[in-house]
């Protein structure tokens, strides 16, 4: 029986390249997203090579969740990784310029769907035991401030606390738990975070060359097949091009 793979926010970015990879190595994979079609269509092209099971998922709503686990077909039911890739970015303004609704669906997605499928799998996870996997996608954003990333780094830097957390909680039982923080990666991150200004997405990868959502995948993959014993706690991925800046200093005038 092969492994089985439970990647959350598969329909773009860093979950449809994770599918994408994972099903390439043999592994079994359960898609999830809220975009049936896309779901529908990744799950077309990656039963070519690996048995897949997709359903349409809102992370969110606990309800939902609890109900797809239990309903998990027999040879989807043994998940060997999680991968909690659900979340997004918006309102890339100023705080006291943004609207409330932004932030709490970004608490929403980022730790409340989180946590709510991780709850969910745990009891899974833990009776594969030995070489199980969390993987948390976190952000270079929960551990470097900037400006206009209010909420959704404060949910990041959750996701990298809650890892911690979780690894505590689960010694002994052989699941690893790992914050995978990226840094600039070219997806569909920026366009979602400016609902849809393809110039803004542009001139933010302009003339520089950000991660991909293969080298992510690569990193999620080679995470979760590292001998059992061995556990990466966090890891920050970086592209060459990217560093940190100076403190800002408002001066007046």
């Amino acid at each position: 029986m092969s492994k089985v793979a439970f990647i959350t926010g598969a329909t773009s970015g860093f979950g449809r390249a994770a599918a994408r990879k994972f099903a390439s190595q043999g592994w079994s994979v359960v898609i999830t997203g809220r975009r049936e079609e896309r779901l529908q269509a990744l799950s077309d092209e990656l039963a070519e090579r690996s048995p897949v099971h997709y359903q349409v998922l809102d992370v969110r709503n606990n309800e939902e969740v609890v109900q797809m686990v239990q309903s998990l077909p027999e040879t989807f039911k043994n998940i060997t990784c999680l991968v909690n890739n659900a979340g997004l970015a918006l309102a890339p303004q100023p705080s006291q310029t943004v609207d409330i609704n932004d932030w709490h669906t970004m608490i929403d997605t980022n730790i409340t769907g989180l946590v709510n499928v991780t709850h969910a799998l745990l009891p899974t996870l833990i009776e594969t035991g030995s070489g199980a996997s969390i993987i948390n996608v976190g952000s270079i954003a929960g551990q470097w401030p900037y400006p206009g990333s209010h909420v959704y780094g404060a949910s990041k830097a959750f996701v990298k606390q809650f890892s911690y957390n979780l690894r505590c909680d689960l010694q002994g039982t052989g699941v690893r738990v790992t914050d995978l923080a990226p840094g600039i990666a070219e997806t569909e991150f920026t366009l979602v975070r400016t609902k849809g200004d393809q110039a803004a997405s542009d001139a933010l990868y302009e003339g520089t060359r950000a991660l991909a959502a293969e080298d992510i995948a690569e990193t999620m993959f080679y995470l979760a097949t590292l001998p059992p014993h061995i556990n990466v706690n966090r890891m920050e991925v970086m592209p060459t091009d990217q560093a940190w800046s100076p403190f800002a200093i408002h001066r007046e005038n």
